[in-house]
């Protein structure tokens, strides 16, 4: 194939998802009136932008993008601080926000996240959930769905204090979990566990369905995000949310900070404008993101290459999978994302070891805000099947660019 069809297999390919780009600009209004609406609602002003130090003793606008959060995402109560360092960390507060000596943690969606193995124990560590005596369990899914069956004879044997799910895949072969399987799971869980905490690490998933998890019509009980990814609309430099249940949400926010003091204190320094206007931007920047690994999943599946999900699939987040089979592939292609980014494009990233991964990866992220997902990046774990993980793009042009040319550089090797 030489330049000139392959550029016209990618305007075809455009032509081919028009519908479906419609069906994500129709989500992304939907999603920029409800924040405009929630905006609107708590009367956001200029002052609320202002931010505090020292303990952070009535930050205004602190305590209202708390609210405007809560509402956007359909909980009770949020806590939104840029003291959560990574999405792994506001997980890591919430876990030990709730739980406590001899309780259990239950996954229901297989094994969570690599970041998560040294936090819950699976590998062992003298910080670890395991060694504050937290009894761990995994219930792997089926067919890429709950295993519903295990499940309910699981609650039925043991007590369970918490149960986790991971909507997104992870460094997984399986598929990312729609909204509409999460409701499945919860209805016939509270049947048999009323008091059972559902608690789910939502990153990625922001904005690509209707609803999130912990929106009464779903019924988890708390969840959990990162604002280097969907919601942070690659503005917010820094933080993560946890949003339901106001009374867990208070545990967990008094695991941050202190018991008694909670949500109450914890600086905004100059945070606040950054976090709202990084919700204002973020419907956008997940549509762009929709379009950009869409787009990618088209061209590479008529190339011959395995692609998850298929370009027509319905979408829970913003991660596109390729499987390469060939090292040698994976590497190129992320380092030509890496090329065609907007920051350090002349960096070559190779395999190498990195914090809370037990295999080398290899990560292209030129990003203006270190480790941003929502920015286009692309990395992968050096196992088989050498499988590529891609994410992001704040616009849809730059998203084209550097997938189109990490695509060509594959067939002109």
């Amino acid at each position: 194939m030489n330049k000139e069809e392959f550029n016209k297999l990618v305007i075809n390919c455009e032509k081919e998802l028009k519908e479906k780009f419609q069906e994500i600009d129709n989500q992304e209004y939907l999603n920029s009136s409800k924040i405009l609406d929630t905006f609107k609602e708590f009367n956001l002003s200029e002052s609320d932008f202002f931010g505090t130090t020292g303990y952070g003793y009535g930050d205004i606008g602190r305590d209202k993008i708390d609210k405007i959060f809560a509402k956007v995402l359909g909980a009770e109560d949020a806590i939104v601080r840029s003291q959560f360092i990574s999405g792994t960390h506001a997980l890591t507060v919430c876990l030990f926000g709730l739980l406590r000596p001899n309780d259990t943690l239950l996954s229901i969606s297989g094994k969570p996240y690599d970041t998560l193995d040294k936090v819950i124990g699976i590998i062992e560590n003298p910080s670890s959930l395991k060694s504050f005596g937290i009894k761990y369990h995994e219930i792997n899914l089926i067919n890429n769905d709950f295993d519903i069956p295990s499940i309910i004879d699981y609650l039925n044997t043991y007590e369970v204090k918490v149960i986790e799910i991971q909507r997104s895949r992870g460094y997984s072969t399986r598929e990312s979990l729609g909204i509409d399987k999460i409701k499945k799971v919860v209805l016939e869980i509270k049947k048999v566990s009323p008091n059972t905490i559902i608690m789910v690490d939502n990153c990625y998933c922001e904005f690509v369905s209707n609803l999130e998890p912990v929106n009464k019509e779903i019924g988890c009980d708390i969840m959990v995000g990162s604002l280097i990814k969907n919601l942070g609309g690659g503005i917010a430099s820094n933080g993560a949310y946890i949003a339901g249940r106001r009374d867990l949400v208070n545990l967990c926010a008094e695991r941050l900070t202190v018991p008694g003091q909670g949500a109450e204190v914890g600086p905004s320094m100059d945070m606040n404008r950054q976090i709202l206007n990084g919700l204002y931007h973020a419907p956008s920047a997940v549509s762009s993101s929709l379009k950009t690994i869409i787009l990618a999943s088209l061209i590479l599946e008529k190339l011959g290459y395995l692609v998850s999900p298929t370009p027509f699939s319905k979408r829970s987040d913003i991660v596109q999978t390729i499987i390469f089979k060939k090292q040698d592939k994976l590497i190129r292609f992320i380092q030509k994302i890496q090329e065609y980014s907007a920051i350090n494009s002349n960096f070559r990233p190779i395999p190498e070891d990195m914090p809370g991964y037990t295999d080398q990866v290899i990560m292209a992220s030129g990003s203006f805000i270190q480790g941003s997902s929502i920015e286009i990046s692309c990395d992968g774990p050096l196992r088989e099947p050498y499988i590529a993980y891609l994410q992001g793009s704040l616009t849809y042009q730059y998203g084209k660019i550097a997938i189109t040319n990490a695509i060509w550089s594959l067939i002109n090797e």
